[in-house]
């Protein structure tokens, strides 16, 4: 779907609490010059590093083992990223997620016309985001991605 929009080809994407990377690792089959994960989880992490080892992409890859929550500095030098996927627990997104995603945004790492999708459960809604729109939803049974945008500046429309 964001392929289909030209918000992949050729983005600086950051997937944060990446797990193997599924999210990031796609983006970079779709296009996107470079991919940064943040993970935390030793399983993952593992997983994450043999994927992207097996995919030859290492070059255009950087993994940050950290929580996301104390990640910030560590993303400076690739950001402002134009496209974050942010894939919690859903049990976290509208706590330390929600959060973490806000301090980022303040910080600069979400690029002013870049997009936020945040993967969260269907039986919850999404959560507001300072600093960014929720322009659309799309559902896929027990899951729900909300796509959020940086705040209009005056003179700037956001598009649904």
């Amino acid at each position: 779907m964001l392929e289909a929009q030209g918000l992949v080809r050729d983005a600086r994407v950051l997937d944060l609490y990446a797990g193997t990377g599924a999210l990031g690792l796609e983006a970079l089959s779709r296009g996107a010059a470079h991919a940064t994960f943040v993970e935390s989880a030793r399983g993952a992490l593992v997983a994450l590093r043999a994927n992207v080892a097996a995919l030859r992409v290492a070059s255009r890859v950087i993994v940050v083992e950290a929580a996301v929550e104390r990640a910030d500095a560590k993303l400076a030098a690739g950001a402002p990223f134009d496209l974050v996927l942010v894939d919690p627990p859903y049990a976290d997104v509208a706590g330390p997620a929600k959060r973490a995603v806000e301090q980022l945004v303040a910080a600069g790492r979400l690029a002013s016309d870049g997009l936020l999708v945040l993967e969260h459960a269907s039986r919850d809604a999404a959560p507001p985001l300072a600093l960014l729109t929720h322009v659309r939803t799309r559902v896929y049974g027990d899951t729900t991605l909300a796509f959020y945008e940086m705040d209009s500046p005056p003179g700037r429309i956001a598009l649904p």
